[in-house]
């Protein structure tokens, strides 16, 4: 399925109209500093922006840079990360960092086949980071693109795979200006999102985010919250402060991922 050039340039027109009108502000977008978005992209990642942009902005304070990054303790980048769930991409965050230092002289590489290869970036992130830092016409898809494709070209079909959708991202890209564009489809799909009912549900990627109270990702989250307010603490301790049964196998798991450390019947970060 391919659309002509004609209705190419109406939707292009229709998104960049809609855009021109509804732009959506966040501080993330307001720079192109490389690092800067991303911390944004990583943190974005499952995450709502009206959670992450509180974030972001101190965390921007706290480590201004790739180099500052680099040089934190885990801890206190854990810490700093508090909130944002998903503790796995702030360690994942650090070691970017560290990587941009000692592989590429301070330098965030422009190339997503690269950037592929560095902890917590896949290939949609890669690209985006690419789109977002470097203005590269680079094509991806995100939970919002997904319904903006899904609700214009694919409206009365079910199981939409994001392979149907790529030709399409590819045919409509505006090359002149791929970074706002992106912003355009996101804040359009945003916006359907609120009108209708999600049209990202007709994907055959859609799945539902699992419970998150009393499941085993709140209790990861607590013991690493536990850890970045000690320097140490005994097993005994830990286990007591998280009275649940899983806590034992789930602080051994982490430990064993690289997220907190076990030695001498201690945790630690």
């Amino acid at each position: 399925m391919k659309i002509n050039s004609e209705q190419s340039i109406a939707f292009q027109k229709f998104i960049w109209q809609f855009y021109a009108d509804h732009a959506r502000q966040f501080p993330w977008r307001s720079t192109h500093d490389p690092y800067a978005i991303v911390v944004s992209e990583i943190m974005l990642q499952q995450t709502q922006t009206y959670r992450v942009e509180p974030k972001f902005i101190d965390w921007m304070l706290a480590f201004p840079s790739f180099e500052m990054l680099a040089q934190a303790t885990l801890r206190d980048v854990l810490s700093a990360w508090q909130g944002l769930g998903y503790n796995r991409r702030g360690m994942a965050l650090h070691k970017i960092a560290q990587i941009v230092m000692q592989e590429h002289a301070g330098h965030l590489p422009q190339d997503p086949a690269v950037l592929q290869t560095f902890p917590g970036i896949g290939k949609a992130t890669a690209a985006s980071i690419c789109a977002f830092a470097f203005n590269m016409p680079t094509v991806f898809i995100e939970t919002n693109i997904r319904a903006v494709y899904i609700h214009t070209f694919f409206r009365q079909h079910d199981e939409v795979t994001d392979k149907q959708l790529i030709p399409f991202v590819e045919q409509t890209l505006d090359h002149s200006n791929p970074r706002e564009w992106y912003y355009a489809l996101m804040d359009y799909g945003v916006h359907l999102k609120k009108m209708n009912k999600n049209p990202a549900r007709k994907s055959a990627h859609h799945t539902q985010q699992s419970r998150f109270e009393g499941s085993d990702r709140q209790i990861r989250g607590a013991i690493v919250r536990l850890l970045t307010q000690h320097s140490s603490l005994h097993k005994s301790d830990l286990f007591k402060c998280i009275n649940d049964d899983r806590v034992e196998k789930i602080a051994h798991q982490l430990s064993a991922e690289g997220l907190i450390k076990f030695e001498n019947d201690h945790f630690c970060i």
